[in-house]
């Protein structure tokens, strides 16, 4: 009996001291990580709509599915919409900025785990993909062809783009 107890409690008491440690290691790194996300994010801002000094976080009953928050841009400048679509890999999360005449200034990926080398020819920044996004409004965003080889990421993509202009037409209203 005692062979068995020795070592049950030995790995115990191991457990117990690492996830002591995971723990506080967790308490003093979340609020660096929460203070850098919220940098990004404000910098992902500023580049989806450039003439906005300011953002301020609006609070909207009823957003389309996908789109989790939503930004007015200081002097009228457009909006900022934060998004989430399931893609093949998973998530995606974009940022894409809308300015007062209901066309798309920029898109960005924040986010996404799609396959690499097929469904990161949609999301990553770098494609070419989000580029031809930009200058499309409600009506013309469908002229957007999707990429060969990544049709689910890029039909998430355009789900994506869709909700914006169903959260728009909403917003700028009230």
């Amino acid at each position: 009996m005692k062979d068995i107890l020795k070592p049950i409690i030995v790995l115990a008491s191991i457990c117990l001291v690492v996830t002591g440690i995971l723990a506080y290691v967790n308490t003093v790194t979340a609020p660096i990580i929460k203070a850098a996300e919220e940098k990004a994010a404000a910098e992902a801002r500023s580049e989806v709509l450039k003439e906005a000094k300011s953002f301020e976080k609006m609070d909207v009953k009823g957003l389309p599915e996908g789109v989790t928050e939503v930004y007015k841009g200081s002097d009228n400048s457009g909006f900022v919409f934060m998004l989430t679509q399931k893609g093949y890999g998973g998530e995606i999360n974009l940022i894409c900025g809308i300015k007062p005449d209901g066309s798309i200034e920029a898109v960005k990926t924040l986010k996404h785990s799609e396959t690499s080398g097929i469904g990161s020819k949609v999301v990553d920044n770098g494609s070419g993909y989000r580029e031809k996004f930009q200058g499309k409004t409600a009506q013309t965003y469908g002229e957007v062809d999707f990429v060969t080889g990544a049709t689910i990421s890029s039909k998430a993509y355009r789900r994506a783009i869709e909700s914006v202009f169903a959260a728009y037409s909403k917003v700028k209203e009230g």
